[in-house]
């Protein structure tokens, strides 16, 4: 697609960033790049495969299990 360089700059069709809450705009001399900036963060992943061991209190004392062994 090729588009004017109005005053205000350009637009980007909202179809194209289906989905897409924030973007990433990087500018180099030779390219403008648009990256989509992923809202995931890793740290919720914790907890979500447990290991099952025969320690019920692990999670009230979970210092002691992991700098005592």
């Amino acid at each position: 697609m090729r588009t004017k360089v109005a005053e205000t700059g350009v637009l980007i069709p909202k179809m194209w960033l289906e989905g897409i809450d924030e973007v990433d705009i990087q500018h180099t001399p030779d390219m403008i790049l648009v990256v989509p900036v992923q809202a995931h963060d890793p740290i919720l992943n914790l907890g979500q495969h447990p290991i099952l061991l025969d320690v019920e209190d692990a999670s009230l004392n979970h210092n002691t299990y992991l700098y005592s062994r």
